[in-house]
């Protein structure tokens, strides 16, 4: 497995106008969690997965954005599926992908 570039993920994250709220294993959680990105095997590319409650349309420049800024440091976020984020208990978070 190749290691996963978070400084460079973070950087154009960053460089967009937007910040990480938190990283879990291959997640990587924007603030807004409008969308989230997902590390893949190929050390260049992440899915980007949209909240399925997000505005899709309020969205769109934001990920243009990422896309761009991601290209200029040779890295692909690719359009990955809708997700949901809720709360399972006290504690825990359910996170479920949902395929199109």
């Amino acid at each position: 497995m190749s290691l996963r570039k978070l400084g460079v993920v973070r950087e154009i994250i960053e460089t967009a106008g937007m910040g990480i709220s938190h990283a879990y294993d291959d997640l990587v959680f924007l603030d807004h969690n409008a969308f989230l990105l997902q590390f893949t095997d190929e050390h260049d590319k992440l899915l980007l997965h949209n909240n399925h409650e997000a505005d899709k349309a309020a969205t769109k420049d934001a990920i243009a954005k990422l896309k761009e800024v991601a290209r200029g440091h040779a890295m692909t976020f690719i359009d990955g599926c809708d997700y949901s984020l809720s709360r399972a208990d006290d504690e825990n978070l359910r996170l479920e992908f949902m395929t199109n």
